[in-house]
């Protein structure tokens, strides 16, 4: 047996392209344009891929992209009077401020000081605690990005096993909250999780968010099982996710690859985050199949 291979690239391209017509459709009915910031501390080469990657996606989708490029050695308060403002401006619908940020910023305190309504990466800790109990909140892009591709692999998600492996903020935590949502049973696995492979044989859906290389093997994974890889390892090799793509795919049932898996996904939920976030922020409802 052979996995079927999850294409992430097609599918982020029909998403941008969904997104692309309700911009068009909220310009037409309603003289509405979404606008997305987004504010670049320093230099980072990796950083400034991702930016230039996310201007002209905003832009191809038809909206508006307001970029903020800061020196590396801004002082927090610029960067927090900066966010005030972009908070206080109508046209920007989202704001996103690229991590990392320099040693003389505090992460958290940059994060929180982003409006819940605009936090389009669904970092702020009211978006974390609205979608923990259940509430509309802004969904981090990475794990709305892998919801949709599950949906879109298995139809209902309701009484298969999950196993989440990583319990980070950006992922871990909120992979587990959406596919509690989708009415799966989810077990969070970590470092310390005994016995983990034998964990991850029993999940029907195995989600692989713990930046180590070719962690899981095949012997990990549930045959016929849909493994979501959502690291990116930079190695001597190449990128290689946190599966074991060759050893898995002749043991699961569909697998992402890496990469063009997840990665894709991640910016095209971004796009369809500030279209979420202008249709809420003027009282509009939000087009089917752009959030959770």
């Amino acid at each position: 047996m052979t996995a079927r291979l999850i294409d992430g690239k097609a599918r982020a391209a029909a998403l941008r392209m969904r997104v692309a017509e309700e911009v068009a459709a909220l310009k037409a009915g309603h003289g509405l344009t979404p606008g997305l910031a987004v504010v670049l501390v320093g230099a980072d080469p990796a950083s400034e891929v991702y930016v230039r990657s996310k201007g002209k996606a905003t832009v191809e989708a038809g909206m508006q992209s307001f970029e903020h490029r800061l020196p590396a050695e801004t002082p927090q308060a610029d960067l927090l009077a900066l966010i005030a403002r972009l908070n206080a401006d109508p046209a920007v619908h989202g704001i996103l401020v690229q991590l990392p940020l320099p040693a003389q910023i505090d992460e958290a305190a940059v994060l929180g000081a982003v409006a819940p309504a605009k936090d389009v990466d669904g970092f702020h800790i009211e978006n974390a605690g609205r979608l923990a109990t259940g509430q509309e909140a802004m969904v981090p892009c990475t794990p709305l990005g892998c919801l949709m591709l599950l949906r879109e692999e298995l139809g209902s998600l309701a009484g298969l096993d999950a196993v989440v492996v990583g319990r980070s903020n950006i992922v871990g935590k909120p992979m587990a909250q959406l596919l509690l949502r989708d009415s799966a049973t989810v077990t969070v696995a970590h470092s310390r999780t005994r016995d983990l492979p034998g964990l991850c044989r029993r999940a029907d859906i195995l989600v692989a968010a713990v930046g180590r290389p070719k962690m899981i093997g095949a012997g990990w994974i549930k045959p016929g099982a849909v493994v979501i890889d959502v690291g990116i390892n930079r190695t001597p090799e190449g990128l290689a996710g946190d599966v074991d793509f060759d050893a898995a795919r002749a043991v699961a049932g569909a697998i992402t690859p890496v990469p063009g898996g997840v990665g894709p996904m991640t910016i095209a939920c971004l796009l369809a985050n500030t279209v979420t976030a202008a249709a809420r922020a003027n009282g509009l409802p939000v087009p089917k199949g752009l959030t959770a």
